[in-house]
C-alpha cells in the first residue's frame, strides 16, 4: 500500500514539473509576456499632438500689418533740362518735341507707407516722396488721400507725410533692439503696384552698413532680412511674427534692380526717433558726437597695441565738438555707450541717432589698453 501511495505521489509531482517546463518553453510564452511589457509605450505614440505643434504661419501677423499699411504714388515736380538730358518723349518724337515747354515732364514714381497714427501721419522713405509735386495714398480699403510732405531727412531716408481724416489702423510699435537673429519677420507692401503683398523671410543680420546714403552724416544701421522686397516694397513695414512694427524697408541687395536675396530695413527705434522730431519740428533735430570715426579689425587692433578686436576707433575731433569738450581723444577705441555694447560705427550712429540734444551718455573706451567710463553732453549738430 505504502508502494502504491509512492508511485501515486511520485506521478503528481513529476506531472507539474512537466507541465511547468511545458509551459515556460512552448514558443508562444515569451511573446505573450513582452507583449505586456511594451503595451503601455504603444499607446502613448498615438496621444494627440500638442497646439504648439502646429505648423506656423503669419496669417494673424499678416492681417494686422496689411491694414495700416498704404500705397503711395507720387509725382516729381518739373524741373529745367540741362543740355545733357534726354526726355523719354525725344525717342519717339525727335529731339524738337516736349510737350512740357522748358522743363522735363513730371516723373511718377510709387512705394509704400505706414501710417503712424490714427490722425493721418505716415512714414515712409524719403526717397519715395522726393521733389514730388502730388502725393496721393490709397489705403488697404481702396479709399484715396492727397497727402501733404511733412518733412524728410535725407541721410536716414525718411519722410513723414499727412493725410486728412482720423481713426485710421495702425500698427503695435515692436522692440527692433530686441530682435534676433534668425527670427521670422514679414515685408509688407506694394512691389510692382501689386498691392498689400506679404512676404517672409528671416532677420539674417543687424547694424547692417551698405554705404546707400553717401556716408558722412549719414545713419546706416540697417535690419538685414531674406524677406522678398522689390521697387515699390519702399517705404513698407517690416513686421515680426506677431505683426507688430520692426522697421521700414527701404532697400534691396542687387545687380539686376529687382530682389537678389537680401533687403534692408530702417529699425523702428531710429524710425521713431526720426518721425516724432519731423511731426513736431518739420525736421529732424539731431545730436552729434563730433568725431570722425571707423571700425576696429584685428590688423587695426594690433597696430594700436590692445587685445580687442571689435569697437570703433575715433580718428578727429571736431573743434568744439561734445567729444572734444568732455575730454576724448584720438585713438580711443567706444567700445560701449550707456551700458550697451558697440562692436561697429552702424551700431554707434543708431545710438547716437537715436538720442537728443542735451542728453547725457556714458561712453565706455578703450584707450591704450586701459578702460574708462566718460560721460558726454552731446550738442545739436
Amino acid at each position: 500500500m505504502k508502494h502504491l501511495f509512492s508511485l501515486v505521489l511520485a506521478g503528481i509531482i513529476g506531472g507539474m514539473i512537466t507541465l511547468g517546463g511545458y509551459s515556460l518553453l512552448r514558443p508562444g510564452a515569451m511573446a505573450i509576456h513582452q507583449e505586456a511589457t511594451y503595451a503601455q509605450p504603444v499607446k502613448n505614440i498615438n496621444v494627440p499632438a500638442q497646439v504648439n505643434a502646429v505648423p506656423f504661419d503669419f496669417k494673424a501677423a499678416a492681417a494686422r500689418a496689411m491694414p495700416a499699411v498704404v500705397h503711395i504714388s507720387a509725382i516729381s515736380k518739373a524741373v529745367a533740362n540741362s543740355p545733357a538730358e534726354k526726355d523719354p518723349f525725344r525717342f519717339f518724337f525727335g529731339d524738337d518735341f516736349n510737350p512740357f515747354g522748358n522743363g522735363t515732364p513730371p516723373q511718377g514714381g510709387t512705394g509704400s507707407g505706414v501710417i503712424y497714427s490714427s490722425d493721418g501721419y505716415i512714414i515712409t522713405n524719403n526717397h519715395v516722396v522726393q521733389n514730388a509735386g502730388q502725393v496721393e495714398v490709397t489705403l488697404y480699403d481702396n479709399r484715396t488721400f492727397e497727402a501733404q510732405v511733412i518733412g524728410a531727412d535725407e541721410k536716414s531716408d525718411l519722410a513723414v507725410i499727412k493725410i486728412e481724416g482720423y481713426d485710421f489702423p495702425i500698427l503695435e510699435r515692436g522692440n527692433s533692439d530686441e530682435a534676433q537673429i534668425g527670427e521670422w519677420v514679414l515685408a509688407v507692401g506694394n512691389p510692382f503696384d501689386l498691392t498689400s503683398t506679404v512676404t517672409a523671410g528671416i532677420i539674417s543680420a543687424k547694424g547692417r552698413s551698405i554705404n546707400l546714403l553717401g556716408g558722412g552724416r549719414a545713419i546706416e544701421s540697417f535690419i538685414q532680412t531674406d524677406a522678398a522686397v522689390n521697387p515699390g516694397n519702399s517705404g513698407g513695414a517690416l513686421v515680426d511674427a506677431e505683426g507688430r512694427l520692426l522697421g521700414i524697408n527701404t532697400a534691396i541687395a542687387t545687380r539686376t534692380g529687382v530682389f537678389s536675396g537680401y533687403s534692408f530695413a530702417i529699425p523702428v527705434s531710429l524710425v521713431t526717433r526720426i518721425a516724432d522730431d519731423i511731426i513736431e519740428y518739420g525736421s529732424f533735430q539731431r545730436a552729434f558726437l563730433g568725431v570722425t570715426i571707423s571700425d576696429l579689425d584685428y590688423e587695426y587692433a594690433q597696430e594700436l597695441g590692445v587685445n580687442i578686436n571689435q569697437g570703433v576707433v575715433i580718428q578727429e575731433l571736431a573743434d568744439g565738438g561734445s567729444a572734444q569738450y568732455a575730454g576724448l581723444q584720438p585713438k580711443d577705441i567706444i567700445i560701449g555707450v550707456n551700458g550697451r555694447e558697440v562692436k561697429s560705427v552702424p551700431e554707434l550712429q543708431e545710438i547716437i541717432g537715436r538720442a537728443k540734444a542735451g542728453d547725457l551718455i556714458t561712453l565706455k573706451i578703450n584707450r591704450r589698453g586701459n578702460v574708462e567710463e566718460i560721460p558726454v553732453r552731446l550738442k545739436a549738430g
